[in-house]
């Protein structure tokens, strides 16, 4: 419709501005909201994807960018109510049946009341098992269906056993899965050293997936694995070139390191620019707090107190942020 519309009026020479304005009122809503999504402006996005929704009731698209948008806000039953829609509309799509699992999952590990946490956490599993009965080639699916396993016990559903059988089927669909499986099991369980072994067999095995690959570097930042991190950037960096988050790994390996701190400075500041405010990437808030350090290191105190000062304006709950901030003042 909108390429038509642009063709039509361009026969009738109509001015070039014109016809951007034209084209942007035709826009569809769930473009609009897609890339607000993209923006991180989940308000925006919400209410373009509402719009999207009342126009074509049936689009279980619009539900599913809908249920991650709100997730984003938390707002856990407004999500959990978008992500049932999709999967009544279309209850044979793996996908649809992951997120609805997520949405559950998230409102168990916020909810205060034991029998309602419960309920949901066993919900959340069989969601997640139920996508993978639907495509089993869905990893991301399989991952969530396995650290479910790992970490829940067996009144939920859950059961390393379980988890066991999911990590050697996907063993033989790709390497690099089944080894972060593996790992992020060993993790659950804090076997840190089984842990790190697995991770860097994932990576050695030429993992396809950003998110598996800067998980682990999410990881190694709190294991202080500098080298881990570089590995996990490189990685990241091959896999998906545009991503951000290849700096952030890098600069905070950087001053692991103590190397080529400009370099390590120039990275952290490209990323708190530019990182989107979304669930799997570190906020721009970590970053300012690893600037901190690196001046606190270089014995800069009024520059680590910016820094410090300024993560905590973007997230009050940092504790690298806090911890450093008391250890500047009592100095």
């Amino acid at each position: 419709m909108v390429r038509r519309l642009k063709w039509l009026l361009a026969a009738l020479c109509v001015t070039s501005a014109a016809i951007a304005a034209t084209t942007v009122k035709q826009e569809p809503s769930l473009e609009v909201g897609r890339r607000a999504y993209e923006d991180s402006e989940y308000l925006k996005a919400i209410q373009a994807l509402q719009t999207a929704a009342a126009k074509d009731p049936r689009n279980g698209d619009v539900q599913l960018l809908l249920a991650k948008s709100y997730l984003e806000l938390q707002e856990n039953d407004a999500a959990i109510r978008s992500a049932e829609k999709a999967v009544t509309m279309d209850p044979q799509n793996s996908v649809y049946h992951e997120w609805l699992g997520r949405a559950y999952g998230d409102k168990a590990d916020r909810a205060g009341w034991p029998p309602t946490k419960i309920s949901l956490a066993k919900k959340t599993g069989k969601e997640f098992e139920r996508a993978v009965e639907l495509d089993g080639r869905n990893f991301s699916a399989r991952q969530a269906l396995i650290e479910f396993d790992c970490s829940a016990p067996g009144m939920l559903g859950g059961g390393e056993d379980k988890a066991q059988l999911q990590i050697k089927e996907l063993m033989e669909l790709d390497a690099a899965e089944g080894h972060y499986g593996t790992g992020n099991c060993r993790r659950q369980k804090k076997d840190f050293a089984a842990a790190d072994e697995e991770f860097s067999k994932a990576l050695e095995s030429h993992p396809k997936s950003a998110e598996l690959i800067y998980d682990i570097g999410d990881y190694a930042v709190k294991r202080g694995q500098a080298e881990r991190l570089l590995t996990a950037a490189e990685a990241g960096e091959s896999v998906a070139p545009a991503d951000p988050r290849t700096n952030f790994y890098r600069g905070v390996a950087l001053i692991l390191k103590k190397e080529n701190l400009e370099e390590a400075e120039r990275l952290l500041r490209k990323y708190a620019k530019k990182a989107p405010t979304r669930s799997g990437y570190p906020r721009p808030a970590a970053a300012h707090a690893w600037l901190g350090r690196l001046f606190e290191e270089q014995d800069k105190r009024e520059d680590a107190e910016k820094e410090f000062e300024s993560a905590l304006k973007l997230d009050p709950k940092n504790k690298m942020a806090q911890e450093a901030l008391k250890r500047l003042k009592k100095g």
